[in-house]
């Protein structure tokens, strides 16, 4: 009796415990590979650090202002799909909507491109700049472009921040 016991428990851990802790572990691993930064690998991005956002600026405008504009405006009509089912290079001002994600979101995206942030199947050109950028660059980028916006938009984007790092 003992030992049938022991079978089934060896069989239950083998078959749906195991693997769910493998699943869990792996998560845990892969998700900041692959997936949403977590906020404690993410350099300090100041949009008020005059340095920053001069270097970010730099970057922005050898990497960057290629799609989204040296102005930071995007490419035309970028709510509208292109022939290819993907949509253009959105604009990061404050007629764009960049300043709705947090700065891990953006972050992320920056680094592993936007695969990980969208829908399964959403096709997208960005580029993911992990081992072109490194990642005080990536964060002097989002410092300068945040530092474009108004006050107002900065705010709201606070906002969005503080809403999920609540949650």
């Amino acid at each position: 009796m003992i030992s049938k016991g022991i079978e089934l428990a060896y069989k239950i851990l083998k078959r749906q415990i195991l693997p769910v802790l493998a699943l869990a572990g792996a998560t845990t691993f892969l998700l900041p590979a692959f997936g949403q930064v977590p906020l404690d690998r993410i350099p300090r991005i100041d949009s008020t650090n005059a340095e920053q956002v001069a270097s970010g600026k730099s970057v922005y405008g050898a990497k960057c202002a290629s799609c989204h504009g040296s102005k930071l405006e995007g490419q035309p009509n970028w709510r509208r799909r292109l022939a290819n089912g993907r949509l253009p290079a959105p604009p990061h001002d404050q007629t764009g909507h960049t300043w709705h994600h947090t700065d891990a979101d953006l972050f992320g995206i920056t680094k592993h491109g936007l695969k990980p942030y969208a829908p399964v199947g959403y096709e997208s050109d960005m580029l993911a700049f992990d081992g072109t950028l490194t990642d005080d660059q990536s964060a002097a980028v989002i410092a300068y472009i945040k530092s474009t916006w108004p006050a107002g938009i900065r705010a709201r984007q606070a906002g969005v921040k503080q809403q999920e790092t609540a949650q």
